[in-house]
C-alpha cells in the first residue's frame, strides 16, 4: 500500500477520530524518542501499542490499516516490538504490520519470519499483504515461488506479488512448477486458475512487462 500521510488520514476522519489519531501519534513519537534515549527491552506496552490495536474501533475499519501503518512509522519499533505486535495481534493487527514492512525496512532475519508465518496461512487477506514490497525485495527464488503457489492456492491474484513480471521473466523453474500444478489439477478433473496461465506467460524470458 502507499505510505499514508497524516494530512491525508486526517482529511478521512471525523472530529473524534482525528482527535484520537493525534493522540495516538504523539504516544508514538515520544515512544520512538524514548527507545532512542534509554535503548533495551520494554517491560509493559506503551500507549501507542494499546492504540494500534484498537485503531479500528476509534478511525473505522476502513481507515485502520493506513492508521496502524502510519502508527507503526511514526514509533520505528524495533524487531522485538514489531514481532511481538504480530504474533499476539488478530489477523487485521497482523495484516497491518505486514504492510508497513517495506516503510520500516527491517533487516531480512526480523521481518521475513512475519512474511513466511502469513503465507503459512489461508487467510487470503495475510496472503495479499505478505507478498508486497518487502517480500518481493527480500524472499529468495524458491521462497519467492512457494509464495506466489500460495497465491494460486488461496485464490489471491498474482497481481498481488509486487515486482511480479521483474521477478518471474525467465524463470525455468517457476514455469516447471506452474506446469507441474495444472497437470495435477487436469488430472483430478478441477478447473485450472486463470491466474496460472498469465503468471505462466510471465516467465517467458521475452516477456514484456
Amino acid at each position: 500500500m502507499t505510505a499514508p500521510t497524516r494530512e491525508n488520514l486526517r482529511n478521512r476522519l471525523d472530529d473524534d477520530a482525528r482527535t484520537w489519531l493525534d493522540t495516538a501519534l504523539a504516544d508514538a513519537a515520544l515512544s520512538a524518542a524514548t527507545s532512542r534515549d534509554a535503548p533495551g527491552p520494554r517491560r509493559t506496552a506503551a500507549p501507542w501499542e494499546l492504540r494500534f490495536a484498537s485503531a479500528g474501533r476509534h478511525c473505522g475499519q476502513d481507515q485502520a490499516d493506513a492508521v496502524r501503518v502510519l502508527l507503526l512509522r511514526e514509533a520505528r519499533p524495533d524487531a522485538r516490538t514489531l514481532t511481538r505486535l504480530y504474533q499476539q495481534g488478530a489477523a487485521a493487527e497482523r495484516r497491518a504490520v505486514l504492510l508497513a514492512l517495506p516503510h520500516l525496512a527491517p533487516a531480512p532475519a526480523d521481518g521475513l519470519p512475519l512474511v513466511q508465518d502469513a503465507l503459512r496461512t489461508n487467510d487470503t487477506r495475510l496472503v495479499a499483504a505478505a507478498v508486497g514490497p518487502y517480500a518481493a525485495e527480500h524472499l529468495d527464488p524458491p521462497a519467492w515461488r512457494q509464495a506466489l503457489l500460495k497465491c494460486l492456492f488461496t485464490g489471491v491474484p498474482v497481481d498481488a506479488a509486487d515486482r511480479l513480471a521483474e521477478r518471474a521473466r525467465g524463470d525455468a523453474e517457476l514455469a516447471r512448477m506452474l506446469g507441474d500444478y495444472a497437470a495435477e489439477r487436469t488430472a483430478a478433473g478441477r478447473p485450472v486458475p486463470a491466474d496460472l496461465h498469465r503468471l505462466l506467460a510471465l516467465t517467458s524470458p521475452t516477456e514484456e512487462s
